[in-house]
């Protein structure tokens, strides 16, 4: 009897197998999308690399150069600062969105008044352009700010913020986080709204106070959604641009330049294979910090 049950069972494999088959309907579905994204992405890139051998200046006649360009770039400094910038701001940006991000979201979904409207209006930054925020908050630290501080006696806050290379990387952190605050509280609150009440409940009756309720229960339930808004603010901040324009366009010297900003540059001065090589660099960075969190996330259920 067993045998014959095992037998029908086998001879159901390759019927269940086939059944799970993707339908050839699917991927003429998907051919569009790999078209147009092989076209406008995989296709410039490809490009983009090779010319990056060369000493095109983006018209005109060219030859291979070989690796000179990438050579180059290793002991050029103001690549290098760019690098540095770029990271320290990204890190920096990360951390301040998501301690906010996540604050405001346990607040927003705790029980007050109007937090209905309190949401609508925090996520109101996510819908204006970036440079639009950008040049309303240069007004501000250029006009607003030092005259407040003139009117205060604060010493400090009498010069803008955006004219101090030690501290123009501050303001231009300030108005990121306040643009990329909402899209990372929003997904705190999707993960606080999908923890049952229950347990909160059970953590009241054994005497837990709110304070160890948030370390004990809300922390590891939205674990998952931290690595997301690491992973996709990193992401954006890296390829950071519209607001440093609008703030400080790379200044004071180059100080506040972004990776992005010093490759569009160079685009527009006519170091087209040099920067080229510089983007190809940065991808490969790209990759590779994508690897490495996707390594740090392999296994874990993040949702």
């Amino acid at each position: 009897m067993s045998t014959t049950t095992a037998t029908r069972r086998g001879q159901g494999r390759p019927e269940s197998r086939s059944r799970r088959r993707v339908e050839p309907i699917f991927y003429l579905f998907l051919l569009p999308s790999l078209v147009l994204f092989t076209l406008a992405i995989t296709v410039p890139g490809l490009v983009g690399i090779f010319f990056s051998f060369t000493d095109s200046i983006g018209i005109g006649d060219w030859e291979f150069a070989g690796l000179t360009n990438y050579i180059a770039i290793f002991s050029d400094p103001a690549i290098l600062q760019s690098y540095l910038f770029t990271f320290g701001f990204s890190i920096v940006t990360v951390l301040v969105v998501n301690v906010i991000a996540f604050l405001l979201a346990v607040g927003l979904t705790s029980q007050i008044r109007m937090k209905t409207a309190l949401r609508t209006i925090f996520v109101i930054p996510m819908v204006v352009s970036g440079i639009i925020i950008a040049y309303v908050f240069n007004f501000l630290f250029s006009n607003s700010l030092p005259s407040a501080g003139a009117a205060a006696g604060i010493s400090w806050l009498e010069t803008s913020l955006l004219a101090n290379p030690d501290l123009a990387w501050i303001a231009i952190v300030v108005v990121t986080a306040w643009q990329a605050v909402p899209g990372a509280l929003l997904i705190y609150i999707a993960g606080l709204v999908s923890i049952p009440g229950d347990v909160y409940e059970a953590a009241e009756i054994d005497g837990a106070s709110k304070f160890q309720q948030l370390l004990k229960i809300t922390a590891p339930l939205v674990a998952g959604y931290v690595v997301i808004n690491i992973i996709l603010g990193f992401k954006g901040f890296l390829n950071a641009y519209d607001i440093i324009v609008g703030l400080t366009n790379g200044g004071p010297g180059t100080s506040t330049r972004s990776i992005a900003m010093t490759v569009i540059a160079g685009f527009n001065g006519g170091d087209y294979a040099y920067q080229m090589a510089n983007a190809t660099i940065f991808f490969v960075v790209a990759v590779l910090i994508s690897l490495l969190q996707l390594s740090l996330t392999r296994g874990r259920n993040t949702l």
